[in-house]
């Protein structure tokens, strides 16, 4: 089975740090393009950070130099290393790999975690 596993969401005051951890599984993230997404109440989802390989990454501009994707082939597991947090970084954060592909060879257009909620206090 194939699926993504966030952890590591919670509540946390302004200024300070999360890491969020999202585990693959059925899939190596090592040779997939994965990527972070959050989703704010009421507005749409978007993008957050992706690597399309390790040293290919791309950020929304309102995360740069604070934020940091990475990936631990060994663990199969990606990161997402949140320094300098904002009230405005409140939201349910998804882990995502878009055109993946198993260990098995299967495709799967879009997969997507069950979500993590990060909290940030004023």
């Amino acid at each position: 089975q194939v699926q993504l596993v966030e952890s590591g969401g919670g509540l946390v005051q302004a200024g300070g740090s999360l890491r969020l951890s999202c585990v693959a599984s059925g899939m190596p993230v090592s040779i997939n393009p994965m990527g972070w997404y959050r989703q704010a109440p009421g507005k749409q989802r978007e993008l957050v950070a992706r690597s399309i390989t390790s040293g290919n990454t791309n950020y929304a501009d309102s995360v740069k130099g604070r934020f940091t994707i990475s990936r631990d082939n060994a663990k199969n597991t990606v990161y997402l290393q949140m320094n300098s947090l904002k009230p405005e970084d409140t939201g349910v954060y998804y882990c995502n790999a878009d055109g993946a592909r198993s260990w098995t060879g299967t495709y799967y257009p879009s997969l997507w975690g069950q979500g993590t909620q990060v909290t940030v206090s004023s």
